[in-house]
């Protein structure tokens, strides 16, 4: 579509187009992106009660990542951490 088309679609159309798109080619960087920029719309929609809950549960996602090398979860991990580090050799 082009954009012009795209600016023709509601924010409900927009939002099922671009989750489905994503979520289909598993594009989770969009989908993190997503989970980033909530937050600041919530605040500039005037919903400052979601934008604290919002942040919390980005901060909790963010909590779980720092502490997902230790014990079972960080051994289950392992593979993960070997691909992404393997193809990073400068990290």
């Amino acid at each position: 579509m082009e954009t012009d088309e795209l600016e023709a679609l509601s924010a409900q159309e927009l939002h099922d187009r671009a989750v489905r798109y994503a979520v289909h080619h598993g594009d989770f960087a969009f989908l993190w992106d997503l989970l980033k920029v909530i937050p600041a719309a919530e605040a500039s929609a005037g919903n400052e009660t979601e934008t604290a809950k919002d942040l919390s549960r980005v901060s909790a996602l963010l909590s779980d990542a720092m502490a997902s090398g230790e014990g079972r979860l960080g051994e289950a991990l392992r593979p993960f951490y070997i691909d992404y580090l393997s193809k990073h050799p400068e990290a």
